[in-house]
């Protein structure tokens, strides 16, 4: 009798524990000699025996059935044809072997099928099919529970995100480090976005000019839209808490958010171009965007359409705008001296605010260790069977929400312990220096400036009018008093 050898590995641990598909080959070929069977196909392969998609085992059910005559079909065991008791591909075979069209021998089982087997033996094949099963749902139970485990500590299961890089520590464990380059390009691209300034065709530029990345669009929404950054993962649309350094606080990733989500892909003529005040104005007396408009390729102008009626809008230069921008950020210009005695007012209030930080942050650590011992008895309680899977779920949601306030609070003091100072300066340092950076900045710089600064500009008549952001509102009112208070 002619014979088809059937030979599958499908894990690692299978190559390693002497199951090797040469070595599966070299006994069914010992078993084929011992009976004086011819070879005609030896079929050796890699796939699992528990998917549906097997398309090398569908081209050698295609080659058993394509025979003229009676022939056996050889396989190590039942575990290597399939583990799935559903598997129409071996119904088929099973028939064909009834049917006395083909035998199937199960070498190390000792099992042949043919037409002749018994009641019993017929049972033991069906055996031997619910073992191989068993045998593959028992290994998914185990992956499952220790994956479960793994997202109960907060560790990240697959290839990290970008800003982070998957290592290998000294004992060959998996873990997930901030990489610092990568980290800073992530924030930068939030910082910005959130600006307010940056559309995502003028962010996608901007990350291409200063870090050589071109990112598609889609690839930049997805990122900014990943809670990873802040400290969350999402598996399977739910959200766990991960064990690894945030790269941005959850403030900035909601601010981010709100930006996406209120975004409305509106198409028009000047979408995309590159109009320093595009989007940023209003018409004061009926509220629609002032557009602009090139004017013979030299001027370009600014103007209502006045869709809501006729009201004598009027176009101006964008030179103009320009020149009352800069009227504002020249009217938050400081005496030095004044500057001075602000600093050393930071030091001393900086030295304070580090006493009181600290014992906030101990505080809150010990708050935090607290919830995830929590955790970690809550899982216990759930593995004992002392609570139900819905009540697992529905405490520990409670207890992730507690967790990540906690932690965002404890970022929020790190931050601003390290900040405050810093910030303050920064402050101190851009009203003095607005106007030059206004005058001298490109496009997203002066758009960006006039965000941080300014709200609510709209265009009455040939003026601009606008409310200033805090603290700024406060340093262009006090710009000219002639004495300044403490």
């Amino acid at each position: 009798m002619k014979a088809i050898l059937i030979a599958r590995v499908s894990t690692e641990e299978q190559r390693e524990a002497g199951n090797s598909l040469p070595a599966q080959v070299v006994r069914l070929e010992r078993y084929c000699q011992r009976k004086s069977f011819d070879i005609i196909e030896v079929c050796s392969f890699d796939e699992s025996a528990y998917g549906d998609d097997r398309s090398e085992f569908d081209n050698i059910i295609d080659l058993i059935l394509a025979q003229k005559e009676k022939i056996a079909v050889c396989c190590d065991k039942v575990d290597r044809l399939s583990r799935n008791v559903f598997d129409k591909r071996i119904s088929l075979l099973y028939e064909k072997a009834l049917s006395d069209e083909i035998e199937l021998h199960f070498v190390s089982d000792g099992q042949i099928i043919t037409n002749k087997i018994s009641a019993v033996e017929k049972f033991q094949f069906s055996i031997s099919l619910g073992l191989a099963k068993y045998y593959s749902d028992a290994i998914s139970d185990n992956v499952k529970r220790a994956q479960e485990q793994k997202i109960r500590k907060g560790e990240w299961l697959s290839k990290a995100p970008y800003g982070y890089n998957n290592v290998k520590d000294s004992r060959g464990n998996s873990d997930v480090v901030v990489d610092e380059y990568e980290s800073h390009i992530i924030k930068t691209m939030f910082e910005l976005y959130a600006s307010g300034a940056f559309s995502m065709n003028t962010l996608r530029e901007k990350l291409h000019r200063d870090f050589g990345k071109l990112w598609p669009k889609g690839s930049i929404a997805k990122m900014l839209n990943n809670p990873f950054y802040h400290g969350v993962m999402l598996i399977k649309g739910k959200q766990y808490p991960h064990r690894y350094p945030p790269i941005i606080t959850k403030e900035l990733f909601d601010e981010v958010k709100k930006r996406l989500e209120g975004f409305q892909a509106v198409r028009s003529q000047y979408q995309g171009q590159p109009y320093l005040y595009r989007g940023l104005i209003r018409c004061g007396h009926c509220g629609m965007a002032i557009t602009p408009q090139n004017k013979k390729n030299k001027y370009v102008y600014y103007h209502c359409h006045q869709f809501k009626g006729k009201h004598g809008g009027k176009w101006l230069r964008e030179e103009e705008l320009t020149r009352q921008f800069g009227e504002v950020f020249k009217a938050m210009q400081m005496p030095e001296h004044i500057v001075e005695e602000i600093q050393q007012t930071l030091n001393t209030v900086q030295e304070d605010k580090i006493a009181f930080a600290e014992k906030q942050y101990q505080k809150l650590t010990k708050e935090q260790k607290s919830i995830n011992n929590m955790i970690e008895n809550l899982y216990m309680d759930k593995l004992k069977g002392s609570i139900t899977e819905s009540e697992y779920d529905n405490f520990y949601q409670k207890l992730r929400s507690k967790l990540e306030d906690v932690s965002m609070r404890l970022e929020q003091l790190q931050e601003a312990d390290e900040e405050f100072y810093i910030t303050s300066r920064y402050i101190l340092e851009l009203v003095n220096r607005a106007h030059e950076l206004f005058e001298s900045s490109e496009v997203e710089e002066r758009r960006l400036l006039i965000k941080l600064v300014l709200q609510n500009i709209k265009l009455v008549d040939e003026n601009l009018v606008w409310e200033l952001h805090k603290p700024f509102d406060l340093l262009v009112k006090s710009g000219d008093c002639l004495l300044w208070r403490g």
